[in-house]
C-alpha cells in the first residue's frame, strides 16, 4: 500500500471539559488520488515510488515543504540532513509549529511525516556536513543509506541556504557520481530556481560557481549587522513544489526534466536553460566524470538516421491540375554553363551561361571614295 492512515486523536481543555475527536480519512480514496496518475496515462507505473530513497539536506522552508511533499507522494525513504534548531522566527514559513521550538529540524520533522505516513521510514542526521568529521559520513549515507542498506540512495536534494553546503554537497556528487538537484530562494524572497546535475553530462555548481564562490570570498563577511534575508512561504512554497515536480518526473520518468527552472515572482517568470560541463571545471570529479561521460556516450551503437522523402503533394487530383515548367530541358541546358570537375560531395549551387554571339549577320559596305558632303546631297535629292 502506499499510504497507511492511522487513527489521529486530539483532544482540547476546556474548563472543566475535555472535548475528544477522532478522525479517519477515507484510505482508499486517498490512494486512488495518487494511482489515478496511472489510469490517466500520466505515470506508467506510480507504485514504483516505493523503491526509492531521496536525501534532502537542509530542512528549513524549502527543504521540510519538500519532505512533506515527498512523504504524501508515498516515497520509499527519505535521509534527513540539518544541524539547526526549529526556532519561533521560522513560524513565518510552513511546515514547523510553535510547539517544536527548541527541538532539532531533523527532530520535529521526523515526528511530524511520521503522523502523516507511517510506512516512509526515515533516517536523520543532525550535523553540519561541511566539517571533515562529518563529510566523510554524510558521503557513506549517501553511498549506502538506500532503500536496502548498502545500496546508494536514487537522488540527493539541496535545499541549504548557502554556498559552502552547496560545494559541498557539490564535492561529494561528483566524487561518487551522484546526480543531485539544487535548489534556492533569493535574499529578496521574490525569486527562486531549482537546478538537476548529473556529473559529467550537465554542468556541476563548481563548472560556473557564483562570483562569491569563484573568488573565494567568505560569505560570512558578506552579510550586514541588523540585516536578516526575507522570507516568504509564497516563494519557498513554489520552489519547493517545483522541486517535488521535478524530481517525480526524474523518477518515475514522465514528461520533461528541466535542468534549470528558474522562478520570478515580480513578472511570474519561469526561465529555462541548461549548461554544459565545463571542461577547464576546478573540481578534478567533475573532470573525471566528463570523461566517463565521453566515453560511455561512444560506446553507445550510433543509429542511422533515414531520411524520408516527402510526400508529393498534388500529384494526382479530381480536377485534372498539372503543373508545367514554362522552361523546356533543352533551353534550361543551354542557359547553364558547363559544369567544372570538383571533388566527390561537392556540388555546385548554380552555373553561369556562355557569352552568346550576336546572331545578326555583319554587312559589308565598299568604299565609294566620295566626300561625305557629296554623299549629303544625293540623300537630298532622293
Amino acid at each position: 500500500m502506499l499510504f497507511t492512515i492511522y487513527y489521529l486523536h486530539r483532544h482540547w481543555e476546556y474548563k472543566d471539559m475535555v472535548i475528544s475527536l477522532q478522525w479517519l480519512p477515507d484510505k482508499c480514496e486517498i490512494q486512488s488520488r495518487l494511482m489515478a496518475l496511472k489510469r490517466m496515462g500520466i505515470v506508467s507505473d506510480y507504485e514504483k515510488i516505493r523503491t526509492f530513497t531521496v536525501a534532502i539536506v537542509g530542512v528549513g522552508g524549502v527543504g521540510s515543504v519538500t519532505a512533506e511533499m515527498l512523504t504524501r507522494c508515498g516515497i520509499g525513504k527519505l535521509l534527513l540532513f540539518d544541524y539547526d534548531k526549529v526556532e519561533l522566527a521560522n513560524m513565518n514559513r510552513l511546515f514547523f509549529q510553535p510547539h517544536q521550538a527548541g527541538l532539532s529540524k531533523v527532530q520535529a520533522a521526523e515526528h511530524t511525516l511520521r503522523n502523516i505516513n507511517p510506512d516512509v521510514l526515515f533516517e536523520v542526521h543532525n550535523y553540519n556536513i561541511t566539517t571533515v568529521e562529518n563529510f566523510e559520513h554524510f558521503m557513506n549515507r549517501i553511498s549506502n543509506g538506500g532503500l536496502e542498506e548498502g545500496k546508494p540512495v536514487d537522488l540527493v536534494l539541496s535545499c541549504v541556504d548557502n554556498f559552502e553546503a552547496r560545494m559541498t554537497i557539490n564535492t561529494a556528487c561528483n566524487e561518487l557520481g551522484q546526480t543531485w538537484m539544487e535548489s534556492g530562494v533569493s535574499e529578496n524572497a521574490v525569486s527562486g530556481h531549482i537546478q538537476l546535475i548529473i556529473p559529467g553530462e550537465s554542468a556541476c555548481f563548481a563548472c560556473a560557481p557564483p562570483l562569491v564562490v569563484a573568488a573565494n570570498i567568505d560569505e560570512k563577511t558578506l552579510k550586514r549587522e541588523g540585516v536578516c534575508a526575507a522570507s516568504l512561504p509564497t516563494t519557498m512554497g513554489v520552489v519547493a513544489g517545483i522541486l517535488v515536480q521535478n524530481v517525480l518526473k526524474f523518477l518515475l520518468n514522465f514528461g520533461t526534466v528541466s535542468f534549470y527552472l528558474g522562478y520570478n515572482a515580480m513578472q511570474d517568470f519561469f526561465p529555462t536553460m541548461s549548461m554544459k560541463p565545463n571542461p577547464q571545471c576546478d573540481d578534478r570529479n567533475c573532470r573525471k566524470q566528463q570523461k566517463e561521460y565521453k566515453k560511455k556516450v561512444a560506446a553507445l551503437p550510433k543509429q542511422e538516421v533515414i531520411q524520408e522523402e516527402g510526400d508529393i503533394i498534388h500529384e494526382d487530383n479530381e480536377w485534372g491540375i498539372e503543373l508545367v515548367s514554362e522552361i523546356s530541358e533543352e533551353e534550361l541546358k543551354k542557359s547553364s554553363g558547363p559544369i567544372p570537375d570538383l571533388p566527390e560531395g561537392i556540388i555546385v549551387a548554380y552555373t553561369v551561361p556562355q557569352k552568346q554571339e550576336d546572331s545578326v549577320p555583319e554587312v559589308t559596305v565598299e568604299d565609294s571614295g566620295e566626300s561625305l558632303e557629296d554623299l549629303m546631297a544625293k540623300m537630298k535629292n532622293i
